[in-house]
């Protein structure tokens, strides 16, 4: 399946955030997953196709029903991509931490 959204816009929307949450511990049908949601069936499967073109999600046949559960490779792509950031902030943080220990030895 061909991607046609970003990653980041699948995840921007707070339903899909937490269809995601909803499944990282296990996966479900997508009828599980809408009676966890004040919402229609139709919406959360539209949500679910969003998901699952960004690969934010696969599917597993069993039987009769279809699975969604969390695809832990492309989560860990998002992850990586934030880290960056993280790291980023933190070192903002840590010459702040300097400029205010300074600041306060300079006071004393």
């Amino acid at each position: 399946m061909q991607t046609r959204r970003d990653v980041f816009q699948a995840i921007a929307d707070p339903t899909r955030r937490a269809i995601l949450l909803l499944i990282a511990t296990q996966a479900m049908t997508p009828n599980a997953i809408a009676e966890e949601f004040d919402t229609s069936r139709q919406a959360v499967s539209k949500h679910i196709q969003i998901l699952t073109e960004c690969e934010l999600v696969k599917q597993e046949q069993k039987g009769r029903e279809i699975y969604y559960h969390i695809n832990a490779h492309k989560i860990k792509e998002i992850d990586k991509w934030i880290e960056q950031f993280k790291m980023l902030v933190e070192t903002q943080f840590n010459q702040l931490d300097s400029v205010i220990l300074t600041l306060k030895r300079q006071k004393k």
